[in-house]
């Protein structure tokens, strides 16, 4: 049997899940948002299952419980939600700006994609692709 879910309610998914991470501090109410096969991507290209990435998030939950998130903009399309977050902890640490992608399938998340970066750098990396200027001999 197949559950579809509306852009919509992916959204409202993601949101919720979000929330209650960061107010229980636990990965129970995550976990059944997440199919058996997840995936959850990182820009060095390497994915993490399901049970790899509850226990990361698991082995964070100090600061998790701590952090102060706010949300930028929460899209939907499809089977595709798109979170983009600024996030800090309240000891003054370094601010980071994170962007999530959350693919669904049958209702729940199947494949998750997140970038992240301190906000402190965001400047520089908008650089990265000017020439460096030419040396004189």
């Amino acid at each position: 049997m197949t559950t579809e879910t509306t852009a919509e309610q992916n959204k409202e998914l993601v949101q919720r899940g979000l929330a209650q991470l960061l107010e229980t501090g636990g990965t129970d109410t995550l976990a059944p948002l997440l199919s058996d096969g997840f995936l959850h991507h990182r820009p060095d290209s390497t994915a993490r299952t399901k049970e790899e990435w509850l226990a990361a998030i698991r082995a964070a939950l100090v600061p998790l419980a701590a952090m102060r998130v706010e949300i930028r903009h929460l899209l939907a399309d499809g089977p595709y939600v798109m979170i983009h977050t600024r996030r800090s902890l309240p000891d003054g640490g370094p601010e980071i700006a994170v962007v999530d992608l959350w693919r669904f399938e049958d209702g729940l998340v199947a494949e998750a994609w997140e970038i992240i970066e301190p906000v402190a750098e965001a400047a520089a990396h908008l650089r990265w692709w000017e020439p460096e200027p030419a040396t004189r001999p």
